[in-house]
């Protein structure tokens, strides 16, 4: 097959939009001039130019200083200025049958073919800001690794909290929920400690409002880490858990955490009525401002496991079906709905998070008020587990599993992976301002 080689010099700004990565050997440049390949016909492929750009640079480009009037009447006058060349089609692999074009009005996928687009019409976003991050914390100075949960740790309130809460407020997470690990010698059958004012959970939002005045920090309000039962209630001698005695134990803590600082009150206990009680405690106390984000839709999951271990908080006997949902019920989620909308409850949440999808679109179907989600800790155990067995992409998964969640309805999501996913939405971040610069 004959060719001919010709030298077009061609001076041209950096091109905009074009994607680099489609055509090897080009990269942005100041200066581009493109050498034009003619080959011959053949039976199989017709007469093509093939452009390739080197990065020899011929001098600035020198502007001419005409008026926008001159180059207007140059390009009537038929003296346009030179562009670089039309990219060729590209050729399909061979082998690839010849098929008329199918007769669609509408093509979806010219809406995905390129980054640049696929940004565009991104329906869902997802930001640092979206996270709550919960932390263990324990009495001790040391961090203690928690085997079910690898990368998690109950830290020292006093050293390992703050250093932690300053990693993640460095990449967007300013919010925060602490989850003691109580001292067992402090659990009784009533969970009085909760509410001791100068217990492990009031000292530590003492100490991290100190330190970071601006952090938001969400509470757990139940009774199950400081129960000697490790119930989230208190429970009668028959087994029955207390409800409207344990509502009055969960006020005071509730009232004790926000006395101490907290800007959110979180209710995971699933008790009948604590909503209400909570709202009309912290208002007769000057906590108006404090905000209640209930567990809503609280189901007996098989997936806490390793956050019963972490806490040292399993249930001494029996389980917690008689306060949490049943999960095969999607029903029962509106009546807890509804429940805590008319009792005052300022954000909802639903638990666990990503088996539960259909219930956080219900939720957000049907309020108005911003959905929480929670990936619990067997989510998490799970999609770590599997990235070190490399079964799967642990950063990817653990990307879509939060991306999948926001798509569902959830405003916000506590999750163990807040610090680990917001590292990696500003190294994204990172990559397209580097990229929008070479544009």
């Amino acid at each position: 097959m004959a060719s001919s080689i010709v030298n077009v010099p061609c001076n041209v700004q950096a091109i905009k939009g074009l994607d680099c990565q489609n055509y090897i050997g080009l990269r942005p440049s100041r200066n581009l001039k493109f050498n034009c390949v003619r080959t011959g016909t053949t039976a199989r492929r017709p007469r093509l130019f093939v452009v390739r750009a080197s990065e020899k640079n011929d001098g600035p480009v020198k502007k001419m200083g005409l008026s926008d009037e001159e180059c207007e009447a140059a390009v009537v006058a038929g003296n346009v200025p030179k562009a670089p060349p039309v990219p060729r089609k590209p050729a399909a692999p061979v082998g690839t049958p010849v098929v008329p074009s199918l007769p669609l009005n509408r093509r979806p996928r010219r809406n995905r073919k390129s980054p640049v687009l696929r940004a565009a019409f991104q329906e869902t976003q997802l930001s640092p800001a979206n996270f709550v991050y919960p932390l263990f914390i324990h009495e001790g100075e040391e961090d203690t690794p928690i085997g079910a949960m690898p990368g998690c740790y109950r830290l020292g309130w006093r050293h390992g909290l703050v250093e932690e809460v300053g990693k993640a407020r460095d990449v967007g997470v300013n919010s925060v929920v602490l989850f003691p690990k109580v001292p067992d010698a402090l659990k009784s059958s009533a969970g009085d400690e909760a509410y001791n004012d100068n217990g492990l959970v009031p000292r530590a939002i003492r100490l991290l409002k100190d330190k970071y005045p601006d952090l938001v920090i969400y509470t757990d309000v139940a009774l199950d880490p400081y129960s000697s039962d490790g119930h989230d209630g208190i429970v009668r001698e028959d087994g029955v858990i207390m409800n409207d005695e344990t509502v009055h134990q969960l006020c005071k803590q509730a009232v004790s955490q926000a006395r101490a600082g907290a800007d959110v009150v979180s209710p995971s206990d699933m008790m009948d009525g604590r909503i209400g009680a909570i709202r009309e405690a912290l208002d007769a106390e000057g906590f108006q401002h404090v905000s209640i984000m209930s567990y809503t839709a609280k189901y007996a999951s098989s997936f806490y496991g390793p956050f019963r271990e972490a806490l040292d908080s399993n249930p001494r006997f029996g389980d917690k079906k008689t306060y949490q949902m049943n999960p095969a019920n999607y029903r029962e989620a509106l009546v807890e709905t509804h429940e805590d909308e008319s009792e005052g409850a300022d954000i909802l949440l639903v638990k666990p998070g990503l088996p539960y999808l259909d219930i956080i679109r219900l939720l957000r179907d049907n309020s108005s008020l911003p959905i929480a989600a929670y990936q619990v800790s067997g989510e998490y155990s799970m999609i770590k587990a599997g990235g070190v067995l490399k079964m799967i992409d642990e950063e990817k998964v653990m990307m879509e599993s939060l991306m999948c969640l926001r798509r569902a309805g959830a405003d916000i999501i506590l999750t163990y992976f807040a610090l680990q996913a917001a590292k990696c939405l500003c190294g994204e971040k990172r990559m397209m301002k580097k990229e929008q610069l070479y544009l």
